[in-house]
């Protein structure tokens, strides 16, 4: 089997967003993903990563990765992920590991050494039904603050307003779903505003006021995850964890800027519960940085962004040597959730998986024929080859898709 074809494919409607498809010769489609940076990223896939491919055997995977990142490709040598070329890569390993699958006629869990969970907790993470999925150039334009004027009325799976301004029914609706944990961030407005540097007592209390809320409305019948988006510097971060003390977080997520070691050390030194990171710097060497000093918990690495799922095993494997749990990113798209899922019920130490209910309610079951199944708060892998998902007719038809091919479609 040879590869003859690299396509990467677009929308406007979530133009962060690009997918990349492997086309073979024998009529197999492998489908990748990843996330932001989308145009540089399509320019380097077809550039770069697409010569490279065309005409190689899928499956020499290690052999095909190993060339992109460090022959091919810039040398990537660091901490952080999420570079055009790692994200373009990830895209393109996620869609090895899908031709694998399907050529094996298995689907990836199997191919990881098989079950260990027949399904994985699931937690909702409190977004919008269109949050982070366009190209966007400042953050605060997707923050709300209990500042704002409260709308009339919110609509349903509008979580990012619900976590706002009306967090009891949000919590009370995901319980009603069988999710029994959620991620919110009510201190982001203030660490933007202020620069991380200092939270003042009313802007304290106006960001553990939801929190309060969820926890006098439904007790601890509910986890609550605490996102803070690497914003913080340390003496602030530590006022915020005194304060959350008695709240029962059930983790911390990138309290600090997550490449100073010294200083996630110190902050899990002084907080109650546990510390996740990072979506940002998720790579193998910062893996091994932060479990050698045991400051990170939970290792919530994002597929897409960290050189596909080639790198997570990697990153599972590490995190298991030292004795912590991992649990994927996905904000992002439907493909990085399915794959998530298959490591997760793979993996002894797989601790609960990040779903965005807005997301997989709404343009996740748009771009896909087929979405992991959730029931009673658990999430369930695909037994379809491969990572258990394609493009559907109803996305491929689109008229606001954009698709390049370099080399020709599998017919």
């Amino acid at each position: 089997m040879k590869i003859i074809g690299v396509e990467t494919l677009q929308m406007q409607e979530a133009s962060n967003l690009v997918w990349v498809q492997l086309h073979t010769d024998e009529g197999l489609v492998g489908l990748g993903e990843t996330f932001r940076n989308p145009n540089a990223v399509i320019a380097y896939v077809h550039s770069t990563a697409a010569p490279a491919l065309i005409g190689k055997d899928p499956s020499r995977r290690v052999a095909i990765m190993h060339d992109l990142s460090r022959r091919v490709g810039n040398h990537f040598n660091g901490f952080p992920s999420r570079s055009v070329e790692v994200s373009g890569n990830s895209a393109v390993d996620l869609a090895l590991w899908d031709i694998f699958g399907k050529v094996q006629g298995q689907p990836l869990y199997r191919l990881l050494g098989g079950r260990v969970h027949d399904s994985i907790r699931a937690y909702n993470t409190c977004a919008g039904a269109r949050y982070n999925n366009r190209i966007r150039h400042n953050y605060n334009t997707e923050l709300i603050s209990r500042d704002d004027t409260a709308p009339e009325s919110i609509a349903p799976l509008d979580d990012l307003l619900l976590q706002v301004f009306e967090p009891v029914r949000l919590a009370e609706e995901l319980l009603s779903e069988g999710i029994t944990a959620m991620k919110i961030w009510p201190f982001d407005p203030f660490a933007l505003r202020n620069g991380g540097q200092e939270i003042r007592p009313d802007e304290l209390r106006k960001a553990l006021w939801p929190i309060e809320q969820i926890r006098n409305a439904v007790g601890d019948r509910i986890d609550i995850m605490i996102e803070y988006h690497g914003l913080w510097k340390l003496p602030a971060a530590l006022e915020i964890a005194e304060a959350l003390r008695d709240l029962n977080i059930y983790w911390h997520e990138e309290p600090v800027w997550m490449q100073n070691f010294d200083d996630i050390a110190v902050y899990k030194s002084r907080v109650k519960g546990r510390v996740a990171g990072s979506e940002n710097f998720g790579t193998v060497p910062w893996y091994r940085e932060v479990f050698a000093r045991r400051c990170v918990d939970v290792a919530n690495f994002d597929v897409a962004w960290i050189g596909g799922l080639s790198e997570a095993v990697k990153v599972a494997h590490l995190a298991e040597a030292y004795d912590r749990s991992i649990a994927p990113h996905d904000c992002t798209g439907p493909v990085t959730l399915g794959a998530n899922v298959h490591l997760l019920v793979a993996s002894p130490h797989g601790l609960i998986c990040e779903t965005v209910r807005a997301h997989m309610q709404g343009f996740y079951a748009e771009i896909v024929d087929a979405v992991p199944r959730i029931e009673d708060g658990r999430v369930y892998p695909s037994e379809a080859p491969g990572i258990g998902m394609a493009l559907s007719e109803r996305f491929l038809a689109r008229t606001d898709l954009a698709r390049r091919l370099s080399g020709k479609a599998a017919s």
